[in-house]
């Protein structure tokens, strides 16, 4: 992408961005990690990718995700979550970032067919912008059902029952880069990594290393060991946040249910020699671009998660792991050509398209592979189907 393709307004406002990180970096003597890159371009308040106003998701946005490309996704994620209410005796659940409002606005209306409504339907939303346009989605999809949804700034601060759900929201959470150096790699060097962090050269925003902290160099090591055979320069990143933010999200969620699905890998495959570049990628109007400092706060900025530190993370937060799986095998377990009869209602032609959908939610070329599903049970323990068809837990 070129500057030189963004209109008037949005040159304007990759500025602004590009000035905000600019004093950022000037404040704090000249460098900043790219975590605090990553949240200013991503979250600042009026400025960020998310808290901003550009057209993100779908058709003529940045990116699809799975709501976006049929509502068999929702109605699968609801089957799971009937039986997981059921069992409860009602609850609520509890979106983290609900994007365009698809994904809740499908699981309501699954869930009162299937005779099973939460008692609220919580969304946990930063940005003012998405949060309006959820309402008015919701509003026009489920109205029937639209005042059972409230939205949140923070995490709940009373105790629920029910599900926490997120979708595409763990590979946003800002990331530490880093390049590593192996014993002798070097003359006169020892094994050593370096933080990859950002600097300016004037307007300009770069890459700029300086050496690590004990604590990321004990990380580099555990990474190492886990994806084994690092040549020197090897770079990649880890999201360090993610423990915190996990604790914090669920720290009122008293029983039930916690389902993530995202792209990702469990730790061995994620750092595999081969990927010396790391998972780091932007998006802008469908397309993937290398670089995240090309118009901050137009793009989206992503790393794949590591589902095996998401999985510590579960362990820490008292939950324990109850699935983990490819979405392909996620949504085979949730009876998919079941949902595709019932949304088709006889009807050939639209069972043709949801046919079609169904093979970009689930083929290995397109989402099937590379998006996971996790789920996480706490005080309750019931087998759950959408892991019945492959679990992967071994693998973590």
């Amino acid at each position: 992408m070129r500057e030189s393709e963004l209109g008037v307004e949005e040159r304007a406002h990759t500025e602004r961005v590009r000035e905000r990180i600019a004093a950022e970096i000037d404040a704090a003597g000249g460098w900043i990690g790219f975590d605090r890159y990553m949240e200013i371009a991503l979250y600042a308040p009026g400025l960020g990718y998310y808290s901003a106003g550009a057209h993100k998701l779908g058709p003529g946005g940045d990116f699809t995700t799975a709501p976006e490309v049929s509502r068999l996704f929702g109605g699968c994620v609801a089957r799971q979550c009937a039986e997981i209410l059921t069992a409860l005796g009602r609850g609520s659940i509890l979106e983290i970032g609900a994007g365009s409002g698809r994904l809740a606005a499908d699981i309501l209306s699954r869930l009162d067919g299937l005779g099973c409504v939460p008692e609220r339907y919580f969304v946990l939303e930063i940005s003012a912008d998405l949060r309006e346009r959820q309402r008015r989605h919701i509003t026009a999809a489920v109205p029937r059902l639209a005042r059972r949804v409230v939205w949140l700034d923070a995490p709940p601060d009373v105790a629920f029952d029910g599900i926490v759900l997120a979708n595409e929201v763990l590979d946003a959470l800002p990331v530490t880069r880093f390049r590593w150096h192996p014993p002798g790699s070097e003359e006169g060097y020892d094994e050593r990594c370096e933080e990859v962090g950002v600097a300016r050269d004037g307007r300009r925003l770069e890459w700029a290393p300086r050496e690590g902290s004990e604590v990321l160099a004990a990380e580099c090591a555990r990474l190492e060991a886990a994806g084994g055979g690092w040549q020197a320069g090897y770079t990649s990143e880890y999201c360090e946040r993610l423990a915190a933010w996990t604790a914090a999200v669920t720290e009122s969620h008293r029983a039930g249910l916690a389902l993530w699905m995202d792209y990702g890998l469990p730790r061995r495959h994620y750092y595999f020699p081969e990927r010396r570049d790391g998972t780091l990628i932007c998006h802008f109007r469908q397309r993937a671009i290398a670089d995240p400092f090309v118009a901050p706060g137009l793009q989206d900025i992503t790393a794949w998660v590591d589902f095996t530190r998401l999985a510590q993370a579960s362990a820490a937060c008292g939950y324990a792991l109850a699935g983990y799986t490819t979405q392909a095998h996620f949504l085979a377990g949730l009876s998919i050509d079941a949902e595709m009869h019932q949304l088709a209602a006889e009807d050939p032609s639209r069972f043709a398209r949801l046919a079609t959908e169904a093979r970009t939610l689930m083929l290995p070329g397109e989402m099937g592979e590379r998006f996971k599903a996790m789920a996480w049970m706490r005080g309750m323990d019931l087998p759950l189907p959408a892991f019945r068809v492959q679990d992967l837990r071994h693998t973590l």
